[in-house]
């Protein structure tokens, strides 16, 4: 990204490059109040593109924001790396309701049980075999003291179901109590999960 920035303003609605392919087009960002936290912007990927360089295609991913090059003379946003070094940060995302998400579009949002209990806040991610397997959630207090869980657990995201954008919240496929004695749970949450 050059050193005065892009705002997101001015990328909204506008189709993505890598060379002369066309990847998608911008759609928007997460809210965060801080911006500086706030490094990838939404895109709504190409279909033939999502086929091609996903492992399972999703019909929005996470665009970093320092790939973004330049705006062309016909209002396209160029990238300035190859569709490799994209597909390479795809790998590096966590999905969602068939939605890929990077690791900054999830830090700091709350999580909901899917009875809507906020459970905690996501405070980072465990990565198993250079894959995303779960999300560190820091735990309410109140949440904590009543199921008798430490300041910090693992959620696996397999029970990630969606996201709400305008509330900044992760919703989960299952209550928290069901959650806790799923083997996927206490798997994560071991001593030996390392």
């Amino acid at each position: 990204m050059t050193d005065d920035g892009f705002r997101i303003g001015e990328l909204v609605d506008r189709e993505v490059f890598v060379q002369k392919k066309h990847v998608g087009t911008i759609v928007g960002e997460r809210y965060h109040p801080n911006e500086e936290r706030v490094s990838s912007i939404r895109l709504q990927v190409a279909p033939d593109v999502a086929e091609e360089f996903m492992r399972k295609p999703a019909e929005f991913a996470p665009l970093s924001k320092e790939l973004l090059h330049s705006i062309q003379n016909d209002g396209s946003v160029k990238l300035s790396k190859s569709m490799r070094e994209l597909q390479r940060r795809w790998r590096n995302t966590v999905r969602i309701d068939e939605q890929l998400y990077s690791p900054d579009e999830l830090l700091d949002r709350a999580v909901l049980d899917s009875q809507g209990m906020e459970i905690g806040v996501i405070i980072g991610l465990v990565k198993v075999k250079r894959t995303y397997r779960g999300v560190v959630v820091k735990m309410r207090s109140v949440v904590r003291r009543r199921y008798d869980t430490p300041d910090v657990v693992n959620v696996p995201v397999t029970f990630l179901a969606r996201t709400r954008a305008r509330l900044d919240e992760v919703v989960l496929s299952r209550t928290f109590e069901k959650l806790m004695g799923l083997p996927s749970y206490l798997k994560l949450n071991s001593e030996d999960s390392e």
